[in-house]
């Protein structure tokens, strides 16, 4: 049956069962190993037995209790779990428990359960990790690390620390905060075993270049309590949250991932779905920096499945340059690509393509900075265009030779007095946020009226759906507009647009909502 009722099971489309202690899971790779499936539910709690159909690509695990069960498919929505780089999916089982006494292979199975089961408790003692000296802590006594940022030169998101966090296993929740004028995080894992092991291998460690420095301890905490899922907080096992401070919430499919991938994203353009799984080449956590901290663990816990390095790439230098596709050639110009990618580092040049005038190359200062602007803008609407933003093949951009037929679409911008991030530690660092349809509007003279700036974006073209003055500070003010891409045009538009009074106007984008 080609559309029949049989083939509906296999498309997520039936309805979801009542939550159970086993689970189905589909599309498993045909040469997975039994200790790979279990190790998904392990984080979880104990896994107390499998079944495998290879042949039609399906597992069922039963889990010891219904609440690791429900944990994990909460944990695995926002998460889809990889298998041998291939997404699996989980859901609950018909099934209440497996009966699998009699069936061939049980032998193995039971084998592996009490292998992945009793590493996972602590049982065997991961070479050189039995000791009590490198945090006052035995491993098994606290899944909660509190993580310490020095050196903060680039914004640390949430979703940053849980993608480097990930690597060393399921991550439940965090919480990030300030204190001390520091920035600080409390990430609690599903095992104190992956607590310990992401302790020794990225304490000291930089999350960038020479910059970022992490300093991990044991909390003497061993839960936390998460209100709201929101850019400061998260608990992974939760969806139903609220978003709390006005923060928009995450859509429940977070596009596989955790929002757009984080600044460590990876460098592949194909490798989209694997936002939260990169190995950091371009950073200061590059996997050849932790000699062996993955070593011992020969079965991958669930997290690091998928979640390792894409396999067989080499790791490639990252350049500084971006490629930007399906520009709007009736529109678009180098100065308007200057302001736009500004906003997430400092642009050197900008070259519109001679013969494909939809094309772009912009060199940015550094290759965390292109990072952060193709993670920011990729897939935005700009000129009624969804635009591409990859990084380039090239390292540099080239200004055209002396008399070569250009017509101005290459600039040079470097010693522009717009750039946003001149000052290292400036606090435009801790200010970029996503293109949302609030803008951010600041360097506001003190003579000038919220009806001066609302006829300003209005006599543009701009729909201004609401506006308000900060009440601490008029130098500064929020506008939120008719739509993101609105936002995006009016920021090009506006921002250093003169106001007068020898003060011009500063745009970028809120995280805020009015």
């Amino acid at each position: 049956m080609a559309n029949g009722t049989d083939d509906k099971t296999y498309k997520g489309e039936r309805s979801p069962c009542d939550p159970s202690r086993v689970l189905h899971i589909r599309r498993v790779p045909i040469e997975v190993s039994e200790a790979e499936v279990i190790s998904l539910g392990v984080p979880f709690g104990k896994v107390t037995n499998l079944l495998m159909l290879k042949g039609k690509n399906q597992a069922f695990i039963e889990m010891a209790s219904e609440e690791a069960a429900i944990t994990m498919v909460n944990y695995y929505t926002t998460a889809t779990p990889h298998v041998r780089n291939q997404p699996v999916y989980i859901q609950y089982s018909n099934h209440r428990e497996l009966k699998t006494d009699n069936l061939p292979n049980q032998g193995r199975v039971q084998a592996a359960l009490q292998a992945v089961n009793a590493m996972h408790s602590g049982n065997m003692t991961l070479s050189g990790t039995a000791t009590a000296s490198d945090g006052g802590m035995m491993p098994g006594q606290s899944p909660v690390l509190r993580l310490i940022v020095e050196n903060l030169y680039y914004p640390v998101s949430l979703e940053v620390l849980h993608q480097i966090f990930s690597k060393f296993g399921t991550v439940l929740k965090i919480i990030t905060f300030t204190k001390n004028n520091q920035f600080q995080a409390l990430l609690q894992y599903a095992d104190p075993m992956n607590a310990h092991h992401a302790k020794m291998a990225l304490d000291g460690q930089n999350i960038y270049n020479g910059c970022c420095t992490l300093r991990v301890e044991f909390s003497k905490l061993t839960s936390l309590n998460v209100k709201y899922n929101n850019d400061k907080s998260r608990d992974f096992t939760r969806l139903d949250l609220p978003s709390g401070d006005g923060q928009p919430t995450l859509d429940p499919s977070m596009q596989t991932a955790f929002g757009a991938p984080g600044i460590i994203s990876s460098p592949y353009p194909g490798a989209a779905g694997f936002a939260p799984a990169i190995g950091f080449h371009q950073a200061g956590l590059s996997m050849q920096t932790m000699p062996g901290a993955l070593g011992p663990l020969t079965i991958p816990s669930s997290a690091m499945t998928g979640r390792m390095t894409i396999h067989g790439m080499a790791p490639t230098t990252i350049h500084s340059v971006l490629l930007v596709s399906n520009l709007n050639p009736e529109s678009i110009t180098p100065h308007g690509l200057f302001i736009l990618f500004g906003v997430y580092g400092d642009v050197h040049r900008v070259k519109i393509l001679f013969n494909k005038k939809e094309n772009a190359l912009i060199q940015m200062a550094d290759a965390t900075q292109a990072q952060l602007a193709m993670s920011h803008l990729n897939g935005q609407r700009l000129h009624g265009k969804v635009i591409r933003v990859t990084i380039s093949k090239h390292q540099t951009v080239q200004l055209p030779r002396e008399g070569q037929e250009d017509q101005g679409l290459t600039k040079d911008f470097s010693g522009s007095p717009l750039h946003r991030f001149k000052k290292p530690g400036s606090k435009n660092f801790q200010n970029i946020f996503p293109p949302s349809a609030t803008l951010h509007l600041s360097n506001i003279p003190p003579s000038t009226t919220d009806d001066f700036l609302k006829d300003l974006f209005a006599s543009s073209g701009y729909t201004v759906k609401a506006f308000k003055f900060f009440q601490k500070d008029r130098k500064m003010a929020l506008i939120q507009l008719g739509s993101v891409e609105e936002a995006i045009q009016a920021l090009i538009d506006l921002h250093n647009h003169d106001l007068g009074e020898n003060h011009h106007l500063r745009v970028s984008f809120s995280k805020s909502t009015i």
